[in-house]
């Protein structure tokens, strides 16, 4: 293991230094044997991508390791980490393998980890952007356009009045959103949305 570990940058992480506690559980990786690494990895791959941990496989999977459930836990945490970490920031799996062999972990586990991870790189990638800042999802817009020819409550008349309909999935529910505008308000929106749409099109990984 790399004794000035604290003091290196690494891609996976950002180019930031490895917090303590995920430097602690290297440790405890090398616990399992490389094959078993890469069944376990592919499991916690799986629950990235919504598959529920099979915590009863892992269990006998890690017998011989003599696991602790907060070892257990503390070690599907620090793989998950690992894997959410680098698709991230966008790291390749031979860089990865090579950090993660820096951080103390034997060839063998580094490159059985990296394989679940280059194998499901797209997937993960996915994934993570599905749920990025992701409060709320928009399920349905529907839109139309009114000519207002007479108002008590308006200066000008015979003008467009746009109105949006949107059903947005808030938790286990879905409500119904109305918004009435001017085209002027509605020029507007669209072009703060292109802007927002660009800045994040500009954080996005390329292919």
């Amino acid at each position: 293991r790399v004794n000035n570990s604290a003091k290196m940058r690494f891609r996976f992480y950002g180019d930031q230094d490895c917090p303590d506690w995920l430097l602690a559980e290297i440790a405890l990786l090398t616990r399992v044997s490389s094959v078993k690494m890469k069944i376990l990895a592919g499991n916690v791959v799986k629950d990235i991508l919504g598959n529920p941990i099979d915590y009863a496989k892992f269990e006998q999977l890690t017998t011989d390791a003599k696991f602790e459930h907060s070892d257990l836990k503390a070690f599907i945490a620090c793989v998950n980490h690992l894997l959410c970490s680098a698709t991230k920031h966008d790291v390749d799996a031979e860089t990865l393998s090579n950090e993660l062999q820096q951080l103390g972990l034997p060839k063998e586990h580094a490159t059985a980890i990296c394989k679940c991870y280059g194998d499901n790189a797209a997937a993960l990638r996915e994934a993570l952007r599905a749920r990025s800042l992701r409060l709320w999802s928009l399920e349905q817009a529907d839109w139309k356009v009114d000519y207002i020819l007479s108002s008590s409550c308006l200066k000008t008349v015979a003008a467009p009045s746009v109105s949006l309909r949107l059903a947005v999935r808030e938790g286990e529910s879905t409500k119904q959103h109305t918004l009435e505008m001017d085209a002027g308000t509605l020029g507007t929106l669209i072009s703060e949305l292109k802007q927002a749409h660009a800045i994040m099109a500009s954080f996005a990984p390329q292919a």
